[in-house]
């Protein structure tokens, strides 16, 4: 795998948690409740079940673990060796093989008990076996303590490695501390790299990234280097060491030629000297940094000489420039560049991949027809605008026999200039059609593909002026004249009608209404008793109801005064009976004082009705079925062995 994505793995938690977490999820997600009437099936079936799921649990996390740290052998060289510089590979692979061996060993205990539970004869003995294997794999799991804590503390430095692709097309900066590396990739990048006159500001690998000929670069900072022994190296310069070991890249090794990063030229030679071995096979190139403090021209003739055998010794080119000023750092950029993708195409060239390439392109040469010459005709206008534009670019005055041709034709830029607001743009101008003067036709010839003619009928006037006379005729003749006497006669018929029919369903979804209204008080069968019969709601609204009918249709009643008294009668026998009724249940004692004779009885249920109030705020549970836990060591997940004739667990 050429690029791992370490900021993808899972927070690692530690062997506390861990088990919490997991005996928690099976308090939660297996059945609770067990009796000792079961059958002896069923209660080993329940036993099992929550040891299997224990189980599952400590695999299914452990097995992400495992997933998701890479291993060693499987990913690219670079990130080996880098892991094995920072982590160590050992420590590692032990911490990882530890947590492997977890994983048997909790699968293991499982089996064991499952295996005992099948011939469990009684419910404490069922109950002691799931005891005993959750409290083994806990025990295993807790002893993974200080392998969790320090994977733990190897993803967290994953996360922080910059994403660099082994095999992408890289810059690689390198050189003596304060040598100006970092100020470069700055220049060239936009990565952010922090620059400070001291040595070994950078201290881990940096990443930025650049555009050059529509492709994409990525450039390497590495910390500074010190020339002594790989064995005397620290895990700060051995990061740079990897880099250019394992990464396909082009090498730019930047020399100060001011001697200010403290280090001499021929210092920088002999770690130069040192390093050639990880240069093989792979573009060089030697960028000498601060020339606007000196320039090489300035040099003392030593120093000239160390540079002078650089280029002639070794054949590799120096560039020169500054970052301060940026001057030649593009020209180093182009250089070092165009060295890499020469050498990758080499590469490609050299490789079996090209010859099935090579042998699919080919290359035509036309023969020629005749042995006559023709060389390639420049039109004379052309030539004549081609050096008006160029003398223009150069600021020369163009010549004054030379003119240059008109052009053929306006263009419409120019004849909207001469309009100004008067100018519309005219499509129809450039119809090619038969007969031209058809161009400003206002219905075309063709439209989206079909022929207009097609679809447009040459009687058409004629055939309007018939359907105009018909319909003056039929005016005429009345036969739009419609009776609106008699229609509205009977439409009022019908509003009548639909009125009484609206009103009547009105009342009758009220009366429903009523009955089934559920915040009527309700009574004991004691007090129903001694109530006097009433007429319930529904049946005084039913006559009501009836009422109201007679009163809509027959209007003619309503006028006499008979019918008038008999329903004031009936309302003031109504509201007496609603009266006496209120009056009776008045007379009927509370609920919370009718079983209580004395005061002092009252106040006593009062005040013994509250107490499990207070109790269930103490604790804040919204109801039984809340399962929050507000001690921070729950009984059934530390409670010990129970001594004899203790059954209650929690």
């Amino acid at each position: 795998m050429a690029q791992y994505s370490f900021k993808k793995i899972t927070v690692v938690p530690t062997a506390k948690d861990f088990v919490d977490v997991i005996l928690s999820k099976t308090q939660r997600k297996t059945p609770t409740v067990v009796h000792k009437g079961y059958k002896i099936s069923r209660i080993r079936d329940f036993y099992m079940r929550k040891v299997k799921y224990t189980q599952q649990n400590f695999h299914d996390r452990l097995a992400l673990v495992l997933t998701e740290f890479p291993v060693v052998e499987d990913v690219h060289p670079f990130y080996g060796d880098l892991m094995n510089v920072l982590y160590d590979r050992d420590h590692y692979k032990l911490a990882l093989g530890q947590l492997k061996t977890a994983q048997h060993l909790i699968d293991n205990v499982a089996r064991d008990y499952v295996r005992l539970l099948k011939y469990g004869d009684t419910l404490y003995r069922c109950k002691q076996l799931k005891i005993a294997a959750l409290g083994r794999m806990c025990t295993i799991m807790r002893r993974q303590k200080q392998s969790l804590e320090y994977l733990e503390q190897v993803r967290q430095h994953l996360s922080r490695l910059p994403s660099i692709d082994p095999l992408t097309r890289t810059l690689l900066i390198c050189g003596f501390p304060n040598v100006g590396k970092s100020s470069l990739i700055n220049k060239l990048t936009r990565a952010d790299v922090e620059v400070q006159p001291y040595a070994f500001t950078t201290k881990s690998l940096y990443v930025g990234h650049m555009d050059y000929k529509y492709l994409r670069w990525q450039v390497v900072d590495t910390p500074g280097l010190l020339d002594h022994p790989l064995e005397e190296r620290n895990t700060i310069e051995m990061q740079a060491i990897t880099a250019m070991a394992h990464l396909r890249a082009a090498i730019l090794y930047v020399m100060d030629v001011s001697e200010q990063c403290g280090h001499s030229l021929e210092e920088q030679l002999e770690l130069f000297d040192s390093l050639k071995p990880l240069f093989v096979n792979k573009p060089l190139l030697v960028a000498v940094n601060k020339v606007d403090i000196l320039r090489p021209d300035d040099l003392p003739d030593a120093k000239k000489a160390v540079l002078e055998r650089l280029r002639t010794d070794a054949g590799i080119e120096v560039l020169a420039m500054s970052t301060v000023t940026e001057e030649g750092v593009m020209d180093v950029k182009m250089k070092t560049c165009d060295a890499l993708l020469a050498q990758r195409i080499e590469v490609k060239i050299k490789g079996k991949k090209v010859e099935n390439i090579v042998n699919r392109l080919h290359l035509a040469k036309p023969k020629p027809r005749d042995d006559k010459e023709r060389p390639a005709f420049v039109p004379p206008n052309a030539r004549v605008r081609k050096r008006a534009t160029s003398a223009k670019a150069l600021g020369i005055p163009l010549e004054p026999e030379v003119e240059l041709p008109k052009p053929s034709r306006k263009l419409e830029r120019e004849i909207e200039l001469e309009m100004k607001e008067d100018y519309i743009l005219d499509w129809k101008k450039h119809y090619l059609l038969e007969h031209p003067e058809e161009k400003y036709d206002p219905i075309p010839e063709v439209y989206l593909g079909k022929n207009v003619a097609d679809f447009i009928d040459p009687d058409i006037m004629e055939k309007l002026e018939q359907l105009e006379r018909e319909e003056e005729m039929r005016e005429a003749a009345g036969f739009y004249d419609s009776d609106n006497e008699e229609e509205t006669e009977e439409m009022k018929d019908i509003r009548e009608t639909a009125a009484k029919i609206r009103k009547k369903k009105r009342l009758i979804v009220q009366a429903n209404r009523e009955k089934r209204r559920t915040n009527r008080p309700i009574l004991g069968r004691r007090v129903l008793k001694r109530l006097p019969p009433r007429r319930s709601t529904s049946v005084a609204m039913e006559t009501e109801t009836t009422v109201a009918d007679d009163d809509v249709d027959d209007d003619d009643q309503m006028d006499t005064g008979e019918e008038r008294s008999r329903i004031a009668l009936s309302r003031k026998r109504k509201r007496e009976s609603s009266q006496s009724r209120a009056r009776s249940v008045s007379r009927v004692p509370p609920r919370d004082k009718s079983g209580l004779s004395r005061p002092e009885l009252r106040a006593k249920a009062k005040k013994l009705e509250r107490i499990p109030w207070r109790e269930q705020m103490k604790t804040g549970r919204a109801s039984e079925s809340d399962r929050r836990i507000r001690s921070s060591k729950p009984k059934h997940l530390f409670s010990g062995k129970r001594k004899m004739g203790k059954t209650q667990r929690r």
